[in-house]
């Protein structure tokens, strides 16, 4: 079995962060990697699909996309032709809490991108055509990713009876009938509220140092002037007590096999308790995490009721967090069947806990994941920027290692007994229905979590 030192990453030059503010309040963090003379420069907005006005659903995703029109300096659809005639590659999404767009390119190349990037957060040029252009691009998005997918359907249903009224519960992708009525005005609003240095998160690894970045983020950045009217905190509406179960049934001739799933509300590593995100995100390695797992073991492997099963926690969300399962039935199981073998597997955790080899192994695969992940410059920036967007630290992002090591498994039992309950949580059936007609029964609308581009 793989042995990993908590300590080691935290003590390794090449993936320790450095972080500064420019006098506009733009923050700014540096993790150098000399291996090669390459950069992955971020720009991350906290602002995501979770802050839009009521009605405007998608808003933050279709300026993602606008941002890629023109700005005085730069023509329409230039932006990514430009970074990559420089030999760059580059790319934004958008969640629920946050925006960011990003390039690859060499390091001589990173002025470059900084002075870009600094453009568009100020200079964007909306023209009215283009707005109409783009808004049908996504629309089209939606329908091929939504519509035409019958899994995506139930996520989205499922989501929004899981959030009553928390904005988690609407699709960042947007409702369709609200993002046809999406507007050069909507665009243009939302980007002079949200988009400026002090609501930006400036995020660069790679052949760099901080002084470096520092001098390049001055002369670009820190020419913008701060918004005084961005709001210091974000403030959204939350969901009431959750009383009881919800459940749900989708049934599309379009889906190829019969499924369950199972969503249930958590707290994040913003909201949670010291050591209660770390400890589901163990809980969670152990039950739903491939081929190991206790679900799959007992679903797909011994009982062969189901075909795959998994789960996992999402545990990054400003507000909150969610464990979601998993299981496709095997031919001719029902799938009732398969949710009470599910719920036997949670049964079991939450009465017996978890042995200490289980704890051993889960926490050494999340330590190697944490090694080989820094490895990869691109996935250190977003790592940080992520973490930032929603209000954590550089330290917390470093500290993570030390206190995954620290879960034991009296914390894994203790938080499967407080947060694997029912009340908190909506299951979803998807059955491939004969009769032509796609049906959602009991409750409306949707909402995928996570990012879009």
């Amino acid at each position: 079995m793989l042995a990993v030192n908590p300590q080691a990453h935290a003590a390794d030059g090449t993936t320790r962060a450095t972080e500064f503010k420019l006098a506009n309040g733009m923050d700014v963090v540096v993790i150098p990697d000399h291996r090669s003379p390459v950069v992955t420069h971020m720009v991350w907005y906290r602002v995501g699909a979770a802050d839009e006005v009521r009605g405007t659903s998608g808003i933050a995703h279709f300026l993602e996309h606008l941002m890629f029109k023109s700005t005085d300096k730069i023509p329409v659809g230039e932006f990514s032709k430009i970074v990559g005639r420089l030999g760059g590659q580059d790319n934004a999404f958008t969640g629920n809490d946050a925006t960011a767009y990003f390039q690859r390119v060499s390091k001589d190349r990173l002025g470059k991108m900084m002075e870009m990037e600094a453009d568009r957060m100020v200079h964007l040029r909306l023209d009215e055509k283009e707005v109409l252009t783009e808004r049908d691009v996504i629309l089209e998005e939606r329908r091929s990713r939504i519509e035409n997918n019958p899994s995506s359907i139930l996520d989205e249903q499922m989501n929004a009876a899981l959030y009553q009224n928390h904005p988690y519960g609407k699709p960042v992708i947007g409702w369709y009938h609200e993002m046809a009525k999406l507007s050069r005005q909507n665009a243009l609003d939302f980007y002079k509220h949200y988009y400026a240095p002090n609501n930006a998160i400036l995020v660069v690894s790679g052949d760099v140092t901080a002084d470096e970045v520092r001098k390049l983020a001055d002369e670009t950045y820190g020419k913008i002037p701060a918004n005084p009217t961005v709001p210091a905190t974000r403030q959204r509406p939350t969901d009431p007590p959750q009383l009881v179960p919800r459940r749900l049934t989708l049934k599309d001739p379009r889906a190829g096999n019969y499924s369950f799933q199972r969503y249930y509300q958590t707290p994040s590593y913003v909201t949670a308790k010291p050591g209660e995100a770390e400890a589901l995100d163990i809980l969670m390695k152990i039950a739903g995490s491939g081929s190991t797992s206790r679900i799959y073991k007992k679903l797909v492997v011994e009982s062969k009721l189901a075909s795959s099963a998994g789960g996992d926690y999402s545990g990054y969300g400003l507000d909150g967090g969610t464990i979601s399962l998993y299981a496709v039935a095997a031919d001719g199981v029902p799938l009732e069947k398969v949710e009470a073998a599910a719920d036997d597997v949670l049964a079991n955790i939450v009465k017996n806990g978890v042995t200490d080899t289980e704890l051993t192994r889960a926490k050494n695969s999340y330590l190697a994941d944490y090694v080989y992940d820094s490895d990869n410059q691109a996935t250190l920036a977003r790592r940080y920027g992520w973490n930032l967007a929603v209000g954590r630290t550089v330290a917390d992002v470093e500290a993570w290692p030390a206190n995954i090591s620290k879960v034991t498994a009296d914390d894994v039992k203790k938080v499967a007994a407080k947060y694997l309950d029912l009340k908190d949580s909506v299951t979803g059936y998807l059955i491939p229905d004969q009769s032509g007609v796609a049906q959602a029964e009991d409750l409306p609308a949707p909402s995928p979590s996570g990012e879009l581009r």
